[in-house]
């Protein structure tokens, strides 16, 4: 990109940040006519389990709470939907809704709560139609059918049988084109979205189209082909954009730096390339790590150092950023009145590999920096270090924010009643 070309693409990115925030024109929850209806409720209870089945992270439950008591206080009868893991279109007992049942119980102890034994079915509409104001029925995964992530038209229209309304509160599925959370919208004449999806689409689409600034993009994690858009998109909007993890290695090499044996997309060098350049004729500058951590054997490592970037060998696999990077990207951050977090800095899972995503996400929180975590392994880091009361706002969905971060209109919003 020419210097002078910056002018086209920044009327280019208005142009996305107003189709992104297109959400605005579709009805929420308060614009449907839902006194006395029955309303199917799209909601996103994939919540972690143990080996026992117990839950261990009730948040997505409590979180669509707002939503839930809205409909009650409404004298909606109430038909919930979720997926619970990936079953791949069969019935896997370990993903049955049954516990998510019993913890719904807890939180609704005075409304009368009903389980299904599936999603669809002449058994579960009889049970639908059955419902009584206030009550709630919680259907069993659909994901146990194929038709589901096929996005079925037969599927979906058997889904829509059950309800008058539809309305979505999965923010961390609105990027599938499944039968229940896009199909479903083809068959119902009334549909809108709940609170928390809209809470989520504000948060991320504001901190894009009215950042503070300087707006500082952190990007990790492994692949770098589910990032590239989003940079793509980002060049010119944000002010700095900070990568790490596994995707930092396609870059170095990009730049002509050996990587040993860590993570790499050949596929997606020029690209890469492409955006380095375009983000230096920009108002945008992208950071990589200086140094990193490298050892010989991911899962059973015999030896753990800290190198520069050139001084990565052959058989060095990259699995943390070094505390010089640590310490630019702490600099970069104490500037910045914004950040957006999409991805760890390095494998946090295991402890001897967490040390740069923790430095940087205790350094965000002891120092209060407005930060908005994009869900997914960001915010499992944020969980597992004990931080995800303490930062700004976490996202439930990890694709989800990505897509919206993309500047696209995801696809369960775009398939709502205009207002």
């Amino acid at each position: 990109m020419l210097v002078s070309e910056i002018k086209d693409d920044a009327d280019y990115i208005q142009r996305d940040l107003t189709n992104m925030l297109k959400f605005r024109d579709k009805k929420s929850i308060t614009d449907l006519d839902l006194r006395n209806k029955r309303v199917l409720l799209r909601v996103d209870f994939n919540v972690p389990m143990d080996e026992h089945g117990n839950i261990t992270d009730a948040r997505r439950i409590r979180y669509t709470l707002p939503t839930i008591h809205y409909l009650l206080n409404e004298n909606c009868r109430i038909i919930l939907i979720s997926h619970l893991g990936r079953p791949k279109g069969e019935v896997d007992k370990s993903m049955r809704i049954a516990n998510i049942y019993q913890r719904l119980k807890e939180y609704c102890p005075l409304s009368n709560i009903l389980l299904a034994d599936d999603c669809i079915g002449s058994d579960v509409e009889k049970m639908a139609k059955k419902l009584k104001p206030r009550e709630l029925l919680l259907l069993e995964n659909p994901r146990f059918h194929p038709e589901e992530k096929e996005n079925d038209e037969e599927f979906a229209k058997k889904l829509a049988k059950l309800a008058d309304v539809y309305v979505t509160d999965a923010f961390a599925t609105a990027h599938r084109k499944h039968a229940s959370t896009y199909g479903v919208c083809n068959y119902l004449e009334e549909k809108g979205y709940g609170f928390l999806l809209e809470k989520e689409m504000k948060f991320i689409s504001n901190c894009i189209a009215k950042p503070k600034r300087p707006l500082t993009v952190i990007l990790g994690g492994k692949k770098v082909e589910d990032k590239l858009d989003v940079i793509k998109y980002l060049i010119g909007v944000a002010d700095n954009i900070l990568i790490g993890g596994g995707m930092a290695f396609t870059f170095l090499l990009a730049k002509g730096y050996a990587i040993g044996k860590s993570i790499k997309d050949l596929s997606k060098l020029d690209e890469v390339r492409q955006y380095i350049v375009e983000a230096n004729e920009s108002c945008t500058r992208i950071y990589l790590p200086r140094d990193v951590i490298v050892c010989d054997e991911l899962d059973y490592p015999t030896k753990i150092e800290q190198v520069p970037i050139t001084e990565i060998r052959e058989n060095h696999v990259g699995v943390d950023i070094g505390e010089e990077t640590i310490k630019t990207f702490k600099k970069i951050l104490n500037e910045s009145k914004q950040v957006i977090w999409q991805g760890p800095l390095g494998v946090f899972e295991k402890t001897e590999f967490e040390k740069g995503t923790k430095e940087i996400a205790t350094h965000l929180v002891e120092n209060h920096i407005y930060t908005i975590i994009g869900g997914g392994d960001s915010a499992a880091s944020f969980e597992k270090f004990g931080f995800q009361d303490e930062v700004s706002f976490i996202s439930t969905g990890g694709g989800a924010s990505l897509e919206l971060m993309k500047g696209t209109l995801l696809p369960a919003v775009e398939c709502l009643s205009d207002k």
